[in-house]
């Protein structure tokens, strides 16, 4: 390694630094090809030039780097660069125009790049053509985050909540994790409003205040499966639908959101609440491929019978009377 200036040697130190840390004078004098004493010389020069490389003495000791030091330059290749700026494209559209702070980052990411991937990089991003998934909910990044780390440091938080009803609340939760289900982010938590297991969505979160109570988690959560079970419990207006079909069938077409499925003789019974009775009956029930009767919910037998009468006037002849059904 002779041929190596000062320089080159101080950043393969900074490498060296990056890929083990704790490394000892003595290890890396030996990856450097030089003394102890010059090992410890490119650890100051290193230091010199703000780069902060701290170091422990006694027999586990060793150097490392600090809080604050910076990465290495993020060397893509074409395939990992174009597949980074489809999957933003595909799950943020909006950055396509650049406006937003998903849309700029990716802008940054895109001028670092090495000039001919990067102008492939910008070419697709300025040619391709991405839709919106309508179904899709992103909430603010910086509500997001703030949940993340509560979670992280298991803090008690304070949420201000909006349903898709309009209704608005706070509570205090222990936020246990931060789930992404099919383009929506929700927080699944314990409610100490409720006194029960909740999963609210993170873009319908107002405000979120951190409290001076820690918690923790159950020690065999698992958070896709508390999401899933979860997702159907604790809205404003309980839902009770019953299917004439086996439950193994009807359970293959029900999402979890609607509630919870119940044998029930030979058919099941579907078991759960929602802030939204409108969207319950004309996007979910409305799509049953199997009979049923709704026998709970008030307003969810009020929305349903809305649908139908809309459905049969649309099928009334001019005068007024109910279509034939169609010849089979």
């Amino acid at each position: 390694m002779s041929e190596l200036s000062p320089t080159a040697r101080a950043l393969l130190a900074l490498e060296i630094l990056h890929q083990r840390p704790g490394v000892t004078a003595e290890e890396l004098a030996s990856r450097l090809g030089v003394t102890e004493r010059a090992a410890r010389r490119y650890v100051g020069i290193l230091r010199e030039a703000g780069v902060p490389v701290e170091s422990t003495r006694g027999p586990y000791g060793g150097y490392r780097l600090g809080r604050g030091a910076q990465l290495p330059a993020v060397v893509f290749t074409e395939e990992e660069a174009l597949g980074l700026v489809m999957a933003v494209l595909d799950g943020h559209p909006a950055a396509a125009a650049g406006e937003d702070g998903i849309g700029a980052a990716l802008s940054k990411v895109i001028r670092v790049l090495p000039d001919r991937i990067g102008r492939q990089a910008a070419a697709l991003r300025a040619h391709a053509a991405a839709t919106p998934d309508r179904h899709a909910a992103r909430p603010d990044p910086v509500t997001t985050s703030a949940l993340v780390a509560a979670s992280a440091g298991q803090q008690r938080v304070r949420l201000r909540y909006r349903s898709e009803s309009g209704n608005e609340w706070e509570t205090d939760v222990d936020p246990w994790a931060v789930v992404v289900r099919f383009g929506k982010w929700y927080l699944l938590c314990h409610s100490h409003r409720a006194d029960a297991v909740r999963t609210y969505r993170v873009d319908r979160i107002r405000a979120v205040e951190q409290t001076r109570y820690r918690f923790e988690p159950p020690a065999d959560l698992d958070p896709v499966a508390a999401l899933e079970e979860n997702l159907g419990v604790g809205w404003e207006y309980e839902t009770r639908v019953e299917f004439d079909a086996p439950l193994a069938k009807v359970a293959s077409w029900v999402r979890p959101p609607m509630g919870r499925l119940e044998p029930a003789g030979d058919g099941c019974v579907l078991v759960g609440s929602t802030s939204n009775p409108h969207m319950y009956a004309r996007e979910w029930l409305a799509t049953s491929p199997f009979p049923f009767r709704i026998v709970g919910g008030p307003e969810l037998r009020e929305v349903a019978a809305t649908v139908a009468a809309q459905f049969t006037a649309a099928v009334a002849d001019p005068a007024g009377r109910p279509a034939d059904p169609p010849e089979r």
